[in-house]
């Protein structure tokens, strides 16, 4: 265990408790957190915190006195002087191109490190052109895609890379299914980044100039256009979220993902008319986004900080199946869990922050993945925490 920094009176704070999703990660907090974890809630509503610690203190009779700090993303005073107490801090309080940046900032500053739940590119990269060389300078590690974006599929590929010959060529692609509903906070963040594609070519372009290339190896991700899998049967779909950017950056950051690695993502479906409905509702979905007026009525209709119930959100599952070939060889593992946007995504969080604040992790500072940051810490405490990591 890494030497705790005796002078910041919390390992951990958790920003945005007050939210849905929010609130699982307390729940989750309160549950599993070590009994010596020195943890608090922060916010800008002190009623609203009172409540949550209330319930928390349901859970957990002790954490009735659980600390309630101020924080606000208009007061970047606030957000400093959370960061100054903390050794890590987790936020959820998106969406983050709006919301997030000042505690980014704060983190990069004190030597803070930081998990988040985005699956924004443009945020992403226009944190690392802003706030990496500082993190590195103070020794902060600034950890986003924490949740289901983009855990399952980073670590994921980390396990499969452990099936596999070291020292070649590797070639993956991550098939994701799942039955579950999508929050508010993914549909606002997903239409915004569907509606922002000029600014996220530029964030990307701007993130290209400044940043290392890995020296004599060659790290890609890409995709086909939808096309049927023969050896697992199943109909895939280019997927265009954040996760196959995260593995690259992983495989860029490390050796251990060989001197050629190339990833690809997809979503899995059996049926191909599933695949003409998916594809033309995407495209109609992204058509919508470049309208404002349509665009602020789609985000009315799926609300941020509100979800499913408990019993919808037990129903729901995920998986994500891995194909790699390397050396002649063919590897199949999977990844599975419950409900991914909320019960699970809360979980993959709330172990990344204590993962972060307690494990002895790799040496690593800056911007970077949670394959960079933690690797065998983080898988062994998701293991841990019910989440499945098979070779199939």
């Amino acid at each position: 265990m890494p030497d705790r920094h005796t002078e910041r009176p919390y390992d951990l704070v958790l920003f945005g408790a007050t939210g849905f999703t929010g609130r699982l990660t307390a729940e989750y907090l309160a549950r599993h957190a070590p009994a010596d974890c020195r943890w608090a809630l922060a916010g800008r509503n002190p009623a609203k915190l009172e409540r949550v610690r209330s319930d928390l203190a349901t859970i957990e009779p002790r954490l009735a006195d659980l600390p309630l700090l101020h924080a606000d993303v208009t007061d970047p005073g606030s957000l400093r002087t959370v960061a100054e107490q903390a050794r890590v801090v987790a936020t959820t309080v998106g969406p983050y191109l709006e919301h997030g940046e000042p505690l980014v900032a704060a983190c990069a500053e004190a030597g803070t490190d930081y998990a988040d739940l985005t699956g924004e590119p443009e945020f992403v990269d226009r944190m690392y052109v802003a706030h990496h060389a500082r993190a590195v300078e103070t020794g902060a590690r600034l950890v986003h895609a924490c949740g289901f974006d983009s855990v399952p599929h980073d670590i994921g590929v980390w396990f499969t890379l452990k099936q596999l010959p070291v020292g070649v060529p590797v070639r993956v692609r991550g098939l994701v299914r799942s039955n579950a509903t999508f929050s508010g906070g993914t549909f606002a963040s997903a239409l915004t980044a569907m509606s922002r594609g000029r600014q996220m070519k530029q964030a990307s372009a701007a993130r290209r100039r400044v940043e290392p290339r890995p020296e004599g190896r060659r790290v890609r991700a890409v995709a086909r256009r939808p096309h049927h899998d023969p050896v697992t049967g199943f109909w895939l779909v280019p997927l265009p979220t954040i996760d196959p950017l995260v593995v690259k950056r992983s495989a860029a950051a490390l050796d251990a993902y060989g001197p050629d690695f190339c990833y690809s993502h997809y979503v899995a479906v059996r049926r191909l008319p599933s695949v003409v409905a998916g594809v033309t509702g995407v495209g109609a979905l992204a058509a919508a986004a470049q309208v404002g007026p349509l665009r602020r009525t789609l985000m009315k209709r799926v609300p941020q900080g509100e979800g499913p119930s408990a019993e919808r959100r037990a129903r729901s599952r995920f998986s994500v199946r891995f194909v790699a070939e390397a050396a002649g060889t063919t590897v199949q593992t999977e990844v599975s869990g419950g409900d991914p946007g909320y019960d699970e995504t809360a979980k993959m969080l709330a172990e990344s922050a204590l993962c972060l604040a307690f494990d002895d992790n790799p040496p690593s500072a800056g911007q970077v993945t949670t394959a960079v940051a933690m690797g065998d810490r983080l898988l062994e405490r998701l293991q841990k925490a019910d989440l499945r990591f098979d070779l199939v």
